[in-house]
């Protein structure tokens, strides 16, 4: 059902708060022509609200030649901030940046992040946001799941779909959304609730099998057929299955860079208000369908990009792709059975 401004400026508010914004902040929010008007007035009265000291800072819109679609995760790197210094500064002069436009991927996100501010990226339909409004509980479910990533150095992926991956971790920290930023320096996604970490460089190895329902992103298409991945020495070899491993293939293919091939980002979903089912609902340019990425117990996998924790894949292609009914175990111990999570400290806090 429909939210009304009135309720989506009233959720701002408390996620600013969550996000420790007062009287004495300064907030920036990031727009564009294609970001939501609703969400960019909602986020301004709530900073007002909250009696911060709030700005708009607005760029023109940038496409690359070789971008495909208009989701924001198809093209990774170049933003309408690349090569704005100006605006780059006055995003750094905020104690916090609201992102309605999306610099996720960039090196001037990395470089504000740097400078102590905090960004939340919020670009869902607003009633993705009011379902997954996130809570103080929700930070402590994925915090808990954290100590665990972070103390462990290896992780088995297995599924009855024939998955059998593993991979060294320790060289890359572990990172969590939980829904806000309440830190220097820290970017999160509103909504979210997941965590994930990065192998060991050239470490992971095996099969990742894509079973009929997963979820493939950028495309935001449900499988309808099985494809394998084979990965050796952190990057994927073979993909072979029907017609969407050959759609993956071309996919890939298309941006002429090896680097498109590694192994990102792998970790599981812990946001038991996320739906598998959801991104059926939605046209695919309503959002980038956070959803699938957070759904409770997924396996979520990703290629491409590493710049974000120190690494030197720096690609345009980024795949994320969620997986069900996997078995995670860290250090051979599990977390996630079949889809379901399984380890004491990251059960659903009400």
């Amino acid at each position: 059902m429909p939210v009304s401004n009135s309720e989506l400026a009233q959720m701002f508010e408390e996620v600013l708060r969550l996000s420790k914004v007062d009287e004495t902040q300064s907030v920036a929010i990031l727009k564009s022509h294609y970001s939501n008007e609703r969400i960019v007035s909602a986020a301004m009265d709530a900073a007002q609200r909250l009696k911060a000291q709030v700005y708009i800072v607005e760029l023109p819109a940038f496409n690359h030649p070789k971008a495909m679609g208009a989701d924001l995760t198809a093209y990774c790197g170049d933003t309408p901030l690349t090569g704005n210094l100006a605006a780059q500064r006055a995003l750094e002069a905020a104690d916090m940046v609201v992102d309605t436009m999306m610099l996720l991927h960039s090196p001037e996100q990395e470089q504000i992040l740097k400078s102590g501010t905090r960004i939340l990226l919020a670009v869902e339909p607003p009633e993705v946001l009011a379902r997954m409004l996130p809570t103080e509980a929700d930070k402590l479910r994925v915090e808990a799941s954290k100590e665990l990533l972070q103390s462990a150095r290896s992780m088995h992926v297995t599924s009855k779909a024939g998955s059998d991956f593993r991979a060294s971790l320790g060289q890359y920290p572990a990172v969590t959304e939980y829904g806000y930023a309440d830190e220097p320096g820290r970017w999160d996604h509103w909504p979210s609730g997941f965590l994930f970490s990065w192998p060991n460089e050239g470490t992971a190895e095996g099969k990742l099998v894509i079973d009929v329902g997963d979820i493939l992103l950028p495309f935001k298409t449900y499988a309808r057929e099985k494809t394998v991945l084979e990965i050796e020495k952190g990057f994927i070899t073979s993909i072979h299955g029907g017609f969407e491993a050959e759609y993956l293939r071309d996919y890939m293919a298309y941006f002429k860079d090896e680097e498109v091939y590694g192994i990102s980002h792998i970790g599981w979903g812990l946001q038991p208000r996320a739906q598998w089912t959801a991104m059926g609902l939605y046209d695919k340019n309503d959002g980038m369908c956070m959803d699938a990425r957070a759904f409770y117990g997924n396996f979520l996998f990703s290629t491409g990009p590493n710049t974000e924790v120190g690494g030197s894949r720096k690609t345009p292609c980024h795949m994320d792709i969620p997986l069900r009914k996997c078995s995670v175990y860290l250090d051979d111990k599990p977390v996630v059975v079949e889809g379901d999570v399984v380890a004491p400290d990251m059960s659903i806090v009400k």
